[in-house]
């Protein structure tokens, strides 16, 4: 990599690094190109020549929460020795997710991250293809060997995360759910709906 891309990468990363703050901090109404510049040191005809706009950056932002989230649920599907252990360790990543990155899932989970993921879903999808392959084929290979229910990929990722973004959330904005409480519950809960 030459010295002018390692700078670009740096000035992408102090950007983000500096949005992600400013969103946990003030939410989207304080994320603004000026606030971004002031926080970030880097110009606004920087933060556009590499994001094109302040949604450029938000959706950056949340490709990279999401890429992280994708990353610590896939590292612990496979180190499972049953689908059931699977199961209970994709739920127990996320809540650890969302708990040790707080600000990562507040945005992830957020409407601004909602928007874009409607206006942008199959884009979205297709970037973390690599990501989300080894999930696909986990939830195969124990289709086959039996442990769960024959349901399409996305019926199977709709039972598994559903409930556990539904938790999230509510820990995230009202802040009266207990995630150790979830921890202990969801996982079993969530095994039965999709064991065969």
């Amino acid at each position: 990599m030459s010295p002018k891309q390692q700078r670009g990468e740096a000035t992408v990363e102090q950007v983000l690094d500096a949005a992600l703050c400013l969103y946990a901090s003030s939410g989207e109404a304080g994320l603004t190109v000026g606030a971004i510049t002031k926080a970030s040191g880097v110009s606004s005809g920087s933060i556009y020549h590499h994001f094109g706009s302040l949604d450029g950056v938000v959706a950056v932002l949340a490709q990279r929460s999401l890429e992280q989230l994708l990353k610590t649920l896939v590292t612990a599907l496979v180190q499972a020795t049953d689908a059931r252990s699977g199961i209970h360790a994709v739920v127990l990543a996320y809540l650890g997710f969302a708990q040790a990155h707080p600000d990562s899932a507040r945005l992830l989970h957020s409407v601004t991250a909602d928007r874009e993921g409607m206006a942008h879903a199959r884009e979205i999808r297709d970037s973390q293809e690599a990501r989300l392959t080894p999930i696909a084929l986990w939830i195969h290979a124990h289709q086959e060997s039996g442990e769960l229910a024959k349901l399409s990929t996305p019926v199977i990722e709709s039972l598994v995360l559903g409930p556990v973004i539904g938790v999230v959330r509510r820990w995230l904005t009202v802040g009266d759910l207990d995630l150790e409480e979830a921890a202990n519950a969801l996982p079993e809960h969530i095994w039965r709906s999709v064991r065969r």
